[in-house]
C-alpha cells in the first residue's frame, strides 16, 4: 500500500462514483415507475480516528495495509426509503447495476443484530478509473427506511458509549424497541398499500 493520501485520493474518487451511479439508478426507477421511493441518500469516507478504531476493535496492526484489506466500509452511501417493501425495491436496482459488483450483502430487516439493528447492507466494488489502470474500491451502501434510519443513528450512538461490551440490560431493551420499529414499517406499508388501492380506483 502506498500513502495514505493516496488511498484517501482512491475513497474519495470511489465516493463520487458511487454518488453518480446511485443518483442515476435512483433517476431511471423514478422514470419507469413515476414514483420516487427515496427520502434522502447521504455519503461518507470515515474518518481516519474511526478507521483507526475499527481496526483496533478487530485486533488488526494500525496500517495501511490491513486498513486497505479489512475495512469494508470506509466509504459508504446510505439510502433512506419510504416504506419497507422500497428498501428492496431499491436494493434490487442496485444488484441490476453494470457498473457495481456485489461483494457481499446482509439483510438485517430479516435477521437483525443481537441489538435489534435493522437494515439491508451490500458491499460493492465501484471501479475507479485513473489516468494509466482501473482499480476498484470496495462501499458499503445501506438501505433503510426513515423509521429504521431513526433508530440507527441512536444505536450508533449507543454503541460508542460502550466501547468494549453492551451491557444486558440495555442491549434487550434497545432489540425490544427495535421490533416496535418494525412493526411500524410494517404498518405503514400497509396503510400506504391501502391508499394506493384507494387513488387507483
Amino acid at each position: 500500500m502506498n500513502s495514505k493520501e493516496e488511498l484517501y485520493l482512491k475513497y474519495k474518487f470511489a465516493k463520487q462514483m458511487l454518488e453518480t451511479e446511485i443518483n442515476i439508478l435512483i433517476e431511471e426507477f423514478i422514470f419507469k415507475y413515476g414514483y420516487n421511493p427515496v427520502e434522502h441518500v447521504k455519503s461518507r469516507i470515515k474518518s481516519e480516528e474511526s478507521i483507526m478504531k475499527k481496526l483496533e476493535k478487530k485486533d488488526y496492526d494500525k496500517t495501511l495495509d490491513n486498513v486497505a484489506s479489512h475495512i469494508h466500509d470506509a466509504v459508504g452511501v446510505r439510502i433512506v426509503v419510504s416504506f419497507l417493501s422500497d428498501v428492496y425495491d431499491i436494493v434490487s436496482v442496485i444488484k441490476k447495476s453494470k457498473n457495481l459488483i456485489i461483494v457481499g450483502q446482509k439483510d438485517y430487516i430479516k435477521d437483525p443484530k443481537d441489538t435489534g439493528y435493522i437494515s439491508y447492507h451490500l458491499n460493492v466494488l465501484v471501479p475507479i478509473y485513473l489516468e494509466d489502470k482501473t482499480i476498484s474500491v470496495e462501499a458499503e451502501i445501506q438501505i433503510r427506511t426513515i423509521a429504521m434510519d431513526f433508530w440507527a443513528s441512536l444505536d450508533h450512538k449507543i454503541q460508542y458509549k460502550f466501547p468494549k461490551e453492551i451491557p444486558l440490560d440495555v442491549k434487550e431493551r434497545m432489540y425490544e424497541n427495535s421490533l416496535i420499529i418494525k412493526e411500524l414499517d410494517k404498518q405503514m406499508m400497509h396503510l400506504n398499500d391501502t391508499v394506493n388501492k384507494y387513488e387507483k380506483q
